[in-house]
């Protein structure tokens, strides 16, 4: 079972949920997303409480060892995304597709020669959104390894493998998945709250 949550981090910030949850809270620029998040994770689990969280060695969060669910979150802008799952290890990356002074120059830097080929099939109007299409994929396997950003340059999403990979463009969101067993992430799969 796979659970694709999406909403918005200053709605969910802002629920009575997150209000017991703000002694937790860190301050600063995290602060929002991470009320936004365990409130994503507290609707849902509903009825059952949000187990105790621990982080891996890079910093992923998961449950402790005696729930049977994994997750990942992830935010961009005002959106935050929730995958949550009980067949395994999942990461998920959320991106606003949105101009980036540099983009092509980091593609260069970190795409592999097929992610490449990939990104030059594109129109010109087309290759920004695949920019970031590539680039969620390659976080979203990223993340479900457990490692770290500095990690990416070492990922090619276009690679077979025994994980899945999915990708969906929601309006002006690049959402992308890595899950153990097949899911595929498309409108119908999003749960929008």
């Amino acid at each position: 079972m796979y659970r694709f949550l999406l909403g918005k981090i200053s709605t969910l910030s802002a629920d009575p949920r997150a209000s017991a949850l703000a002694e937790q809270a860190p301050q600063g620029a995290r602060r929002l997303p991470w009320l936004a998040g365990r409130t994503l994770l507290a609707q849902a689990l509903s009825p059952s409480p949000v187990p105790d969280i621990i982080f891996g060695e890079q910093g992923k969060p998961a449950f402790i060892d005696a729930h049977p669910y994994w997750f990942n979150l992830s935010h961009s802008g005002d959106d935050i995304a929730l995958l949550l799952s009980d067949e395994g290890e999942v990461g998920c990356d959320i991106e606003v597709v949105r101009p980036r002074d540099n983009w092509q120059a980091l593609a260069n830097a970190v795409f592999s020669v097929a992610e490449h080929d990939e990104l030059e099939r594109e129109t010109p109007e087309d290759k920004l959104a695949a920019f970031w299409r590539i680039w969620t994929r390659k976080e979203a396997i990223v993340k479900q390894r457990g490692g770290s950003a500095w990690q990416i340059v070492s990922i090619d999403s276009t690679f077979s493998s025994a994980l899945n990979i999915s990708h969906c463009q929601y309006g002006a969101l690049s959402l992308a998945v890595c899950t153990p067993t097949p899911f595929t992430l498309h409108h119908d799969a999003l749960h929008l709250l």
